[in-house]
C-alpha cells in the first residue's frame, strides 16, 4: 500500500500543472495515469515529438506541451505511468493495477483530471471497420507518425476536424473530402457571443486560418450535411450523404473519420457519489464544482475538460488552480496565500474561457446524433441497438439503470462511455422528458476492466470493501 498527500488520476495538462504546483508547496504527490508517457490525449508523445519534423505537422500548440511535461518530470512528484484505475472508495483508497498487479494508495486529497472523450455518434454502419473518429486518427499521427494510405473523408462538426484536415495536409495525407455537420443558423446564434470571443482573437484567427488552407488545397466541402451511413460488408466501400436541402449522394470510400465534439470524462466523479449537472451549452453532464474545481464530495476536486470543456491551457489552470485549494486544505498554504496565488490564474482562466461560448453556439450537436434509426447498434459492447431502448420505452417509463439491466447496454468493457448518452437521448425523446430528467447510467466499480489474476495479487489486507 502506498500513502500520499494528494493522488492525481490522469497525467494530461490539468493533472501535470497541478503536480507542478502541488509540489511547490511540498505536498507529496502521486500521478497515476493509463498512457506511457504524461501529455494526454492533446499532448500524448510531446516529449518525443515536439522537437522533431511531426511536431512542427501538428502545430505550436502542440508543441506547447513540452515545457509543462518538462516541468513535471522536474518536480520530484511520483508517476506512474501505464497505470489503470479501477476503483475509489471515500476516504479516500484507491485500486490500481500495473503490470497486471495490483496495488491500493491512500490519499488525503484526490484530484480527477481524466480529461475529455470524443461525443459517441451512433449512426447505420458506425461499426464498420474503416470507420474510426477523428480523435482516434489523430492518435496514430501523434504517437507513430501514422495516416491513412489511401483519401480520407471526414465528417463531423467543431475545431477539432479542421485542425486533423490542416494537419493531414502538413504530412502529405490525402483527403476526399469534408462534410461539414455544422446546421444552418448557427453562425447567427454564435453572433450574440462574438464580443467576448474577441478576447481569444488569436483562436479565432488559427480557425480562420485553417479554413483558408482548406481552400487553398482546394479540399471537397460539403456543407449543412444531416445524415451520414457507412455501407459495406466486411469493411466500408462506399459512403452515402444527404444534406438539408435534400441532396444525396454516395461515393466511394475507404476511410470515414467522424467528430461531433467532445464531453467531459464523468465516470470517476459519478463513481464517487460527486454531483453533476447538465449543461444545455454543452449537450453533456459536468460535476457541479465550486471556483477551485472541489465536488460535491469534500476533498475530491475535478480539473481540465473532466470539470467542463475549455481546452488545454484552459486545463492546465484549472489544475493549478485545484492543487492550490489542497494546499490550503493540508495545512500547507494559508486562505490568503491562496487567494493571491490564485488572482494571475484565475484572470488567465477568464481569457480562455471568452471563447467558450461562442464554440458552443457554433457547433452545438445537430439533434440528428440523438436519434439513430431503429436499426443502428447503440451499444457496441453488447450490441444493443436504438430499437432495443426504444421497445423499453413502450413499455413504461425507465430509466437508463433499468435499460440497462433489461438490455445489457452500458454492461460492457466501456462501462456505458460509448452509449450512455445516446442511451438518454433516446428515452428522453420517446418520454418526453429532457436528457436531465431522465439522468444517466449509475457507475458502479470497476471503472475498468480488472481480471481475477490481478485482484488476487492484491494483498491480503487490501481487500476490495
Amino acid at each position: 500500500m502506498t500513502s500520499v498527500d494528494l493522488l492525481i488520476v490522469g497525467a494530461g495538462p490539468a493533472g501535470m500543472a497541478a503536480a507542478v504546483q502541488a509540489r511547490r508547496f511540498g505536498l507529496d504527490v502521486l500521478v497515476v495515469d493509463d498512457q506511457p508517457a504524461p501529455g494526454g490525449q492533446i499532448w500524448r508523445s510531446v516529449e518525443t515529438v515536439a522537437a522533431a519534423p511531426r511536431g512542427k505537422i501538428l502545430g505550436q500548440a502542440y508543441q506547447a506541451g513540452k515545457p509543462l511535461a518538462d516541468a513535471f518530470r522536474a518536480s520530484g512528484v511520483r508517476y506512474q505511468p501505464g497505470t489503470q484505475l479501477w476503483q475509489i472508495e471515500p476516504g479516500f483508497r484507491a485500486f490500481v493495477t500495473r503490470d497486471r498487479q495490483a496495488s491500493t494508495i491512500e490519499a488525503r486529497s484526490v484530484i480527477l483530471a481524466t480529461g475529455a472523450q470524443e461525443r459517441p455518434v451512433p449512426f447505420a454502419g458506425w461499426t464498420l471497420p474503416g470507420v474510426l473518429t477523428v480523435g482516434a486518427a489523430q492518435i496514430l499521427l501523434k504517437s507513430s507518425g501514422q495516416i491513412p494510405e489511401k483519401p480520407v473523408w471526414i465528417a463531423g462538426s467543431g475545431p477539432l476536424p479542421l485542425l486533423y484536415l490542416v494537419q493531414l495536409l502538413r504530412a502529405g495525407g490525402k483527403i476526399a473530402g469534408y462534410l461539414d455537420t455544422t446546421p444552418p443558423g448557427r453562425r447567427r446564434a454564435a453572433l450574440p457571443h462574438l464580443a467576448k470571443a474577441l478576447g481569444a482573437a488569436g483562436d479565432l484567427i488559427k480557425g480562420l486560418a485553417w479554413m483558408g488552407m482548406l481552400r487553398k488545397a482546394r479540399v471537397p466541402i460539403v456543407r449543412h450535411v444531416a445524415d451520414i451511413e457507412a455501407i459495406g460488408s466486411e469493411r466500408i466501400e462506399s459512403l452515402m450523404y444527404r444534406t438539408r436541402t435534400g441532396q444525396e449522394k454516395t461515393v466511394p470510400a475507404d476511410v470515414l473519420l467522424v467528430h461531433e465534439g467532445v464531453i467531459p470524462s464523468i465516470h470517476g466523479a459519478l463513481a464517487l457519489g460527486c454531483a453533476v449537472a447538465w449543461r444545455d451549452d454543452q449537450d453533456c453532464y459536468a460535476p457541479v464544482l465550486d471556483p477551485w474545481g472541489e465536488s460535491s464530495q469534500a476533498g475530491i476536486f475535478v480539473a481540465g475538460d473532466g470539470a467542463g470543456i475549455a481546452g488545454a491551457q484552459a486545463a492546465s489552470l484549472r489544475g493549478e488552480l485545484a492543487a492550490l485549494r489542497v494546499a490550503v486544505t493540508l495545512g500547507r498554504a494559508s486562505e490568503q496565500a491562496a487567494a493571491e496565488a490564485a488572482k494571475p490564474i484565475r484572470r488567465k482562466l477568464d481569457r480562455q474561457l471568452a471563447l467558450r461560448p461562442f464554440l458552443d453556439a457554433l457547433f452545438k450537436p445537430r439533434p440528428e446524433i440523438f436519434a439513430p434509426s431503429d436499426a443502428t447498434i447503440v451499444c457496441r459492447c453488447e450490441e444493443v441497438t436504438a430499437g432495443d431502448i426504444r421497445a423499453m420505452a413502450d413499455v413504461g417509463r425507465p430509466g437508463p439503470n433499468q435499460v440497462k439491466a433489461f438490455t445489457r447496454a452500458g454492461m460492457g468493457p466501456c462501462q456505458g462511455r460509448q452509449c450512455g448518452y445516446t442511451v438518454t437521448q433516446i428515452l428522453a425523446a420517446a418520454e418526453g422528458r429532457t436528457a436531465q430528467e431522465v439522468g444517466f447510467y449509475r457507475i458502479r466499480p470497476p471503472l475498468k476492466p480488472v481480471t481475477l489474476g490481478e485482484l488476487a495479487s492484491l494483498d491480503r489486507r487490501e481487500k476490495v470493501s
